[in-house]
């Protein structure tokens, strides 16, 4: 299959995805891509270059928040990202559309 489609249709979801690993605890970035790759079958595996700045993208848009955590021993400070309220309430938003939006996909691929 062409790259090209398989890179649109899974940039049109990783918000929601990023949102929803999110939506449990917080978690730092590599926990982020490891999900993602584990949880998908390895269908998302992200680079950090791709993560990052949709991480920075929902925390401009209030829907994510970070904070450093204090280094313990030898394990080095990490930033973590929470999701916010009003980021809850764009998953739930954005999970109706994306039923709707499967819904009517499969009505016309079934034809």
């Amino acid at each position: 299959m062409n790259d090209k489609y398989i890179r649109q249709m899974k940039k049109g979801v990783l918000d929601m995805l990023v949102l929803k690993l999110l939506n449990k605890e917080q978690k730092y970035g590599y926990q982020l891509i490891y999900e993602l790759k584990e949880k998908s079958g390895e269908l998302f595996i992200l680079k950090e270059g791709t993560l990052y700045p949709i991480l920075y993208r929902l925390e401009d848009d209030g829907l994510v928040q970070s904070c450093w955590s204090s280094p313990e021993g030898k394990q080095m400070a990490r930033k973590y990202y929470q999701i916010t309220e009003s980021g809850k309430q764009a998953l739930f938003e954005i999970g109706e559309l994306w039923m709707q939006m499967s819904d009517g996909i499969r009505q016309i691929m079934e034809e």
